[in-house]
């Protein structure tokens, strides 16, 4: 196979089932130079990897207008046809009804005036409703076309099973009809017994009507399902002010180029990502985290398009544009998960690739039983047919999986949780194991002062910050910078400090205000023999079996304090471990640290197990391990280090401040960095499986029920004999219903971590 593969995606107009999109899909594949083909009936979008030296757009074209449907070439398009759909609907609703009223009036007191009425006049009353049935037909003329189209191709679709039908019923009343007014005496028995006039122009008419009014709603219902990405795409500024020559100049957002100097206001979007180089202000990045805590932001920041400037007059750098822009790549994120397939609609396709074909031959076979064995006359017999073609319509079983990973996704994507494929969405409901990295994931991955005990007395708190922070400002170590850190949080001045050293392994001196200050550990205070007490040691090995870092402080050589940093644990990390047990998933940390820290960390959130000292290059092979034990494994993470392990995983989840490779080996992104969106992923995987079985059984059993019942089977123990009617109309509430139990998804409720923590402490 040639490397030169490309990938197109494409909206492809005028399918309607399952069927429908299978047989699109089929003749792509079936495309000379066509790798792979995926067609989506819930978004109408096709994917294609192709290779260009071998077929090009215009093959790909030719091969989905050959089964009967075409693709949408402009939006404009596209809302025109959704205009004209419309009208169409209107007509055949408006025609079907007269030709209903007419047809049926009689048989609950409705007088026609006799010169069409059908006792009186048989004739004018059949060509009265033949006129009324020709604008129907026109209306509802797609089904004829690509049903037979279809039919021709070998991939018999949802509009083959409506035309074939309508077909019978109107060349059975056309035929009927022309009798009436050339057989005489074929219309003389009509008028003299008062007999029922054998035609069924009301049936057809209706038939198309109702299904293009399930179509109607459908087409509403299925609209809502990717409110997500309208909304996203609203988030978008419209304009920029560009700062050229020192002057302001307003442009159109598509004429932002990388470079180009923008100016933001207070209250307005930003308009495209980039850097501050002017002025500081707090900007809202909800719509791209969920936190409605504006973010304080100054010289060398970076800020997001479409998030809110909300009180400084900034100037920055665009540094990403068009499709570059994180809001466009969420967006194109959201609508890539929306037309990948989950393993589940594999089921959904290979039915309805195979049910159509089946349908029509037990639609014959029923009407054949029915004539031949059954001695049942000729209307009876049509009856049979139609009602079996309409009610087995498979359009229910074609929507039930993708409507519900669109909401799903959809849903997950408002709550900053972007799932990269309806795979990746299904896959999450299987994990049995979730492994965590614990810096930057469970912790925050910064070290911070914790504790400080000290021993000598004549030391005053304030004293002692003071002298350690002005030792360690020389100094670049993580635990030098929790200390400094603490000083400042605490608003005490830090000092210039002289004759710094460092001794690896061991500690810093430096002079701070002539007074000499060693930090470090108990090495270092046995090297300058300076004594700690027992009870100081016991209180630092306590903090080390805590996962803190103890370090002695000695002044002028003299013991007077412990000081304790530590990675602090997130405040979302015991919750969101203890939702996940709920959900009956253990939990596991992988991580590089000792045993100590690490098991001290894993006692104080619920870790299951704990997986320490293991290399960056390991951390794969430990997933591995826990594959090889049956565990479907889920790994979170943030850093380069993680990206192996994410790969790895089953299933890849990566906190969305983690770095670009870490995100892009993973199935999932949590925009926030809070770790409940682990167990609201895993809950929304499990609700939007729920609902697609739910969806799967109802289109199943609809059609398991609805298909004996068309056939007659309940006529033989004296039950009533479905109408072709009523099976229309079943056929397309049974659609809607599909496609708004999908929607009872957009209800998804996530877990709320400071929801959670207030629960515990009312407790």
């Amino acid at each position: 196979m040639s490397k030169n593969i490309k990938t197109i995606d494409f909206k492809i107009e005028g399918m309607s089932c399952a069927a429908c999109s299978k047989s699109a899909e089929r003749s792509l594949k079936k495309t000379n130079g066509v790798s792979s083909a995926s067609v989506n009936i819930a978004t109408e979008k096709a994917i294609v990897e192709y290779d260009p030296s071998i077929c090009g757009f215009e093959d790909l074209k030719h091969s989905v207008e050959k089964v009967g449907f075409h693709i949408a070439e402009e939006e404009k398009k596209t809302l025109q046809k959704d205009d004209n759909t419309k009208r169409q609907f209107l007509v055949a609703a408006i025609f079907a009804l007269l030709v209903f009223i007419i047809s049926m009036g009689p048989m609950v007191g409705l007088k026609l005036p006799n010169i069409i009425s059908p006792t009186h006049n048989p004739q004018n009353y059949s060509l009265l409703q033949l006129l009324l049935t020709i604008p129907v037909l026109i209306a509802g003329r797609k089904f004829y076309i690509n049903g037979y189209k279809a039919i021709f191709n070998l991939g018999p679709n949802m509009d083959s099973l409506v035309a074939v039908s309508t077909t019978a019923a109107v060349l059975y009343s056309l035929i009927n009809t022309f009798r009436m007014l050339f057989d005489s005496e074929f219309l003389a028995k009509i008028i003299e017994l008062h007999a029922h006039v054998p035609i069924y122009y009301e049936s057809a008419t209706m038939i198309i009507a109702l299904i293009m009014l399930g179509k109607t709603l459908e087409a509403r219902s299925k609209s809502k399902t990717s409110e997500a990405i309208k909304s996203l795409m609203e988030l978008q500024a419209k304009t920029a002010i560009l700062e050229i020559d020192g002057k302001e100049k307003e442009v159109s957002i598509e004429d932002v180029k990388k470079g180009d100097t923008i100016i933001v206001k207070p209250g307005k979007k930003i308009p495209v990502d980039g850097k501050i180089i002017y002025g500081n202000t707090s900007i809202d990045e909800s719509m791209l985290t969920g936190e409605s805590i504006p973010v304080e932001k100054s010289v060398g920041d970076a800020v997001t398009g479409s998030s809110i400037n909300k009180n400084g007059y900034i100037k920055f750098k665009a540094e990403k544009v068009g499709k570059d822009t994180t809001l466009y790549q969420i967006i194109k994120l959201v609508e890539d998960a929306q037309n990948k397939k989950a393993e589940i609609a594999n089921l959904a396709d290979v039915v309805s690739g195979i049910f159509v074909p089946i349908v029509m031959t037990i639609a014959i076979v029923s009407a054949f039983l029915w004539h031949f064995v059954g001695h049942a006359d000729f209307e009876f017999t049509l009856t049979i047919f139609i009602s079996v073609l309409v009610i087995a319509c498979p359009c229910a079983l074609g929507l039930a999986t993708p409507t519900a990973i669109m909401v799903g996704t959809g849903k997950g994507a408002e709550n900053g949780i972007l799932i990269k494929g309806g795979d990746s969405l299904e896959s999450a409901h299987k994990v049995t194991t979730i492994a965590f990295d614990k810096t930057g994931t469970i912790t925050n991955g910064k070290a911070v002062v914790t504790d400080l005990h000290i021993v000598e007395e004549s030391f005053k708190e304030s004293e002692i910050i003071k002298l350690i922070a002005s030792a360690e400002s020389g100094s670049e170590h993580p635990l030098a910078e929790a200390i400094t850190l603490f000083a400042k949080n605490k608003n005490i001045e830090i000092e210039k400090a002289i004759d710094f050293k460092s001794y690896t392994g061991m500690g810093i001196e430096a002079t701070v205000d002539t007074r000499k200050v060693l930090l470090g550990n108990k090495k270092f205070m046995e090297s300058i023999d300076a004594k700690v007490d027992e009870k100081s040691e016991n209180i630092s090995q306590e903090y080390a079996k805590m996962g803190k870092t103890p370090m002695y402080i000695a002044i002028d050589n003299k013991f007077i304090a412990i000081i304790a940093v530590a990675d602090t644990i997130k405040d979302s990390s015991i919750e969101t471990i203890k939702k996940l047990h709920e959900l009956g998933i253990k939990v596991a940390m992988i991580t590089g640290d000792n045993k100590n820290t690490a098991a001290a960390i894993a006692n104080q959130v619920g870790i299951d197990i704990v997986k320490s000292e293991v290399l960056p290059s390991e951390k794969s092979n430990t997933i591995k391990e826990l594959q090889e034990k049956g565990e479907f494994v889920a790994m979170v993470g943030d850093g380069i280090n993680d990206s192996p392990a994410l790969a790895q995983a089953d299933l890849g989840i990566a906190i969305g401040n983690g770095t670009d490779v870490a995100i892009e080996s993973a199935d999932i992104v949590l925009m926030r960095d809070n770790l409940m969106d682990v167990a609201n992923a895993i809950k929304l995987s499990k609700e939007t499986i729920r609902n697609i079985k739910q969806n799967l059984a109802w289109a199943f059993g609809y059609n398991i029920i609805g298909i004996p019942f068309a056939a007659g089977v309940l006529y033989i123990f004296g039950g009533p004999l479905l109408n072709p009617m009523i099976a229309a109309a079943a056929m397309s509430l049974s659609s809607v219903s599909v496609v708004s139990n999908a929607l009872r998804l957009r209800k998804f409720k996530p877990y709320d971590s400071k929801q959670e923590e207030s629960k515990k402490e009312s407790k």
